[in-house]
């Protein structure tokens, strides 16, 4: 049986300078201690103090750790991907982890003093979630949920799913959108002048949603990666 393990946002353990993403880390042991890690960058008793530019390297050092850009980045583009020339290709992953860590740092720092909680993790081989949870002052849970997928021995995420919203489902919609109604190089402009904004969890608490993947356990990440490839 596997035991909840909770992080106060900004207090990370005295562990959170531990080495991840290596190929022998489990889906679990991976994000939490990722997850650690950026709370001591950002929010720690004794954060990083040195300027912007060095701490966000050191952020993304643990990011590339944790999430598999290149393929949030074609599930995301989804059909468009493989019209794209190589240096689109490349230029999109760049400023699409961009959004990714602007989303994802936001609702860590939404939280700021309060609780995640790791519950457990699912696996099924090649596919794992990760599941947490964020218990507010108002002892309010808001779901975080890790997709892992399993490359070359090791494991990275594929989407984050925040209050029962999928990262990469929402921005999949929205610059479908775009690029139906404008084109690539229309979402390209917006992304570069950072005119899409972040998808987190805000600070006012939205209310209960359903997540019926996260129901579905490990057979749903499967299905839910299959569908995204198409």
């Amino acid at each position: 049986m596997l035991l909840p393990t909770a992080l106060a946002i900004g207090a990370p353990p005295a562990g959170a300078q531990a080495k991840v993403g290596t190929d022998q880390t489990g889906p679990l042991e991976l994000v939490r201690a990722s997850v650690s890690r950026v709370l001591a960058i950002v929010q720690g008793p004794r954060p990083i103090a040195f300027g912007s530019g060095q701490r966000r390297a050191e952020i993304r050092r643990v990011a590339q750790g944790l999430f598999d850009f290149d393929e949030m980045a074609r599930l995301t583009l989804a059909r468009h991907w493989k019209d794209r020339s190589p240096s689109e290709q490349e230029e999109f992953v760049r400023l699409f982890t961009d959004l990714l860590e602007r989303s994802y740092l936001t609702t860590i720092e939404n939280y700021a003093g309060e609780t995640i909680t790791f519950v457990g993790e699912s696996v099924g081989d090649p596919y794992a979630q990760v599941r947490s949870r964020i218990t507010t002052n108002r002892l309010v849970e808001i779901p975080i949920d890790y997709r892992l997928r399993k490359r070359d021995s090791r494991w990275a995420v594929y989407d984050v799913v925040l209050d029962g919203v999928s990262l990469v489902s929402n921005y999949r919609s929205q610059f479908n959108t775009i690029i139906r109604t404008s084109s690539f190089a229309g979402l390209l402009v917006k992304l570069r002048a950072n005119q899409i904004d972040p998808h987190a969890i805000p600070r006012t608490n939205r209310g209960a949603r359903e997540d019926t993947d996260r129901e579905r356990g490990i057979a749903g990440v499967g299905a839910v990666y299959e569908l995204y490839k198409k």
